[in-house]
C-alpha cells in the first residue's frame, strides 16, 4: 500500500512545461496573423485566446490521464458585412486543427441554398453532403437566419436544422459550426428554433469599424497590393470615410475595398491621360489626392455605380 501512495504522490508531482506546449503548438503563428489581417476587434481576439487557452490545458490533462468530455466550441457569430467574421472563422479552424481538436483544421462556407432543397427528399442529402466535407473542420453557415421560414409551410429548411442540430451534438469532437448573420436576425432565429440555441457555446458580437480604423483597414490592403497614399490622398480619405459611413449599404471593411479599387481605376486613368511621359515606380503605386476625391462620394454624396437621377 506504501508503495501505491508513493507512486501516486510521484505522479501528482509530475509536470509539463506549458510554455514548451504553447510553442510547439504554433498558436502564436496564427494570432499574429490574426492581428495582421484584422484592425482592432480586441474583445474579439481575447475571447479566440480564451478558447485556445482552454484546448491547450486539456490536452495536457490528457496527459495525465485526466479525462473529460469534449468542450463545446459551436459559435455564433453576429455583426454587420465586413467586420472580419469569415476570417475569424477561417483562423480559428487553423488553430483547433493545431490543438488536434479537429483532424484537419479546413473550413466549409456556405449558406441557405446548399443546405436546403426545392422538394421534398432533396434538403437531407444536400445537407449530409455538406457535412460530409466540413467533418475535420469548421462549417461556417453564412446568414443562418435564413435557415428558418415559417411563413412558408412548404419550407424544407427546418429538416436543415434538425439534421444540424443531430450532428453538433454527436460529431461536436470533430466538428465545429459556426453560425453568422446580422444579430437581431440570429436573436429571432434562436427564439424560434431553441434547441440550435442549447448547442452553441460561444457567442460573438463584431462591432463595426471606426474612422480610424477603417484607414488602418484601407492602408494594410493599399500595402498588400504594392500601393500607398500620398499625404494629401490620405487626408482625403479621412475625410470620404464618414460621409461613406452614413450613405446606405455600407458594409465596413468591404466598402473600403471597394472605394479603393475605384482609387486604383482613377489611378490608372490619371496615368494613362500622361502617357506622353515617363513613368516612375513612384508613380505607379502612389494614391493621389484626385483619385479619391474624384469619387461621387464627395461631390454627390452617393454610391459609385449610382445611376444618375434624371430631371423631371
Amino acid at each position: 500500500m506504501l508503495d501505491a501512495i508513493a507512486k501516486g504522490t510521484a505522479a501528482q508531482d509530475e509536470s509539463v512545461d506549458l510554455q514548451a506546449e504553447f510553442e510547439a503548438s504554433n498558436i502564436d503563428e496564427v494570432m499574429d496573423k490574426l492581428d495582421r489581417e484584422l484592425v482592432g476587434l480586441k474583445p474579439i481576439k481575447t475571447r479566440i485566446r480564451e478558447i485556445a487557452a482552454l484546448l491547450l490545458v486539456d490536452r495536457l490533462r490528457r496527459k495525465f490521464g485526466l479525462t473529460s468530455g469534449a468542450p463545446t466550441l459551436h459559435m455564433n457569430f453576429t455583426g454587420n458585412p465586413g467586420t472580419g467574421k469569415t476570417t475569424v472563422a477561417l483562423r480559428m479552424a487553423e488553430i483547433l486543427h493545431r490543438l488536434g481538436y479537429v483532424r484537419e483544421g479546413h473550413m466549409v462556407a456556405v449558406t441557405r441554398d446548399d443546405l436546403v432543397g426545392q422538394y421534398v427528399g432533396h434538403t437531407a442529402p444536400k445537407t449530409r453532403e455538406v457535412i460530409k466535407r466540413a467533418m475535420g473542420g469548421v462549417l461556417f453557415i453564412d446568414e443562418a437566419y435564413y435557415l428558418y421560414k415559417p411563413e412558408n409551410e412548404r419550407d424544407y429548411g427546418q429538416e436543415s436544422i434538425e439534421i444540424l442540430l443531430q450532428c453538433m451534438e454527436n460529431n461536436r469532437d470533430d466538428l465545429v459550426v459556426i453560425l453568422a448573420g446580422y444579430k437581431n436576425k440570429m436573436d429571432r432565429f434562436f427564439d424560434s428554433n431553441p434547441g440550435m440555441r442549447s448547442r452553441i457555446a460561444h457567442h460573438l458580437d463584431f462591432p463595426d469599424y471606426g474612422v480610424s480604423e477603417l484607414k488602418s483597414i484601407a492602408e494594410i490592403m493599399l500595402a498588400e497590393q504594392n500601393y500607398r497614399l500620398s499625404e494629401a490622398a490620405a487626408k482625403a480619405l479621412e475625410e470620404y470615410l464618414p460621409i461613406r459611413m452614413r450613405l446606405p449599404h455600407f458594409s465596413n471593411a468591404r466598402s473600403v475595398r471597394n472605394g479603393l479599387d475605384r482609387a486604383r481605376l482613377r489611378q490608372a486613368n490619371r496615368l494613362f491621360a500622361s502617357r506622353d511621359r515617363a513613368l516612375t515606380k513612384t508613380d505607379l503605386i502612389t494614391i493621389e489626392e484626385s483619385d479619391i476625391r474624384g469619387s461621387r462620394v464627395f461631390a454627390e454624396g452617393k454610391l459609385e455605380g449610382e445611376p444618375e437621377t434624371k430631371a423631371r
